[in-house]
């Protein structure tokens, strides 16, 4: 990684990257919190289809408000007041709000300052990593998916295929042109994530007769792999264990989590698969393991 090469158009060029990271993840915010809800109407839609009947303890689907990524507008979920554009820009708006509705004063998550400021710093750590071409854009895609996913497994405990499998698609295309590693080891690290995933699956579910991870998680690992190739797994394996490891240890310590309550894999896959791109050439994906 070259900071350095931020600066090749001047402060600019770091200035504009880090406006477009914080709109984006604004973005993001949205993502997380309504695409695991919209799939479960989407599902639920499907489910009274297949039972032939609507369920009459929910609404029809023609009273139910619309909801996608972009209608209704941004609100405040406690009291339903329709956020200002005023107060919706990233980080500075809720720092002067003092995180709270401007309406009722209920506490708006600092997650939503977080998750912007997170973004924006991927955004600029992916051109100081790749210069301005266009690896550094697909990496920067990658990582902003690599945030959703994160998000909301942590907050649903739910990896959805809408973003797993472009992801995985998009590795591969990426390497097709040269991106990050060859063709052969991209497939071959989709391929070999994906599996050994799925062996774990089932041999701890043989074991102890529980599921200790979901589906998803197979398949951003496998997406993980298209992306780095099949050299970098063993790495992005054991760093987000020891992450997630660590991540609990604390919970437990501080009594934020019970030994018994599941901890969601994704967002220590994606933390470790990130850091696995930046530092690719020199760094834990080139590690003697």
């Amino acid at each position: 990684m070259n900071p350095n090469s931020l600066l090749m158009h001047g402060w600019a060029g770091p200035l504009l990257l880090a406006l477009v990271g914080l709109i984006v993840g604004s973005f993001l915010n949205v993502v997380i919190y309504r695409l695991p809800l919209m799939l479960d109407r989407e599902w639920r839609r499907q489910a009274r289809e297949q039972l032939g009947a609507q369920d009459r303890a929910e609404p029809a689907e023609e009273d139910t408000p619309q909801l996608n990524l972009f209608l209704p507008g941004s609100h405040c979920p406690a009291c339903g007041y329709g956020i200002r554009a005023v107060e919706n820009i990233p980080i500075v708006s809720w720092l002067a709000l003092r995180g709270l509705c401007s309406n009722c004063g209920t506490a708006i998550s600092p997650r939503y300052p977080v998750v912007e400021a997170v973004t924006a710093c991927a955004v600029l750590a992916c051109v100081a990593a790749f210069g301005w071409a266009w690896p550094a854009i697909a990496a920067a895609g990658f990582s902003c998916v690599l945030i959703a996913l994160a998000g909301i497994d942590f907050d649903t405990r739910l990896l959805p295929d809408q973003l797993t499998l472009p992801l995985l698609w998009a590795g591969l295309l990426a390497n097709a042109f040269g991106g990050f590693t060859d063709l052969t080891s991209a497939v071959l690290g989709a391929a070999a994530a994906y599996l050994f995933l799925w062996a774990v699956y089932w041999i701890f579910k043989w074991l102890t007769g529980k599921e200790g991870m979901g589906y998803g998680d197979f398949k951003l690992f496998a997406a993980i792999g298209a992306w780095l190739g099949w050299t970098a797994l063993p790495a992005v394996i054991l760093a987000a264990a020891a992450i997630g490891l660590a991540f609990a240890l604390v919970s437990i310590l501080y009594k934020r989590r019970t030994r018994q309550e599941p901890l969601p894999f994704g967002p220590f896959l994606a933390i470790a698969g990130w850091f696995a791109l930046m530092f690719r050439e020199s760094g834990m994906s080139a590690l003697p393991l």
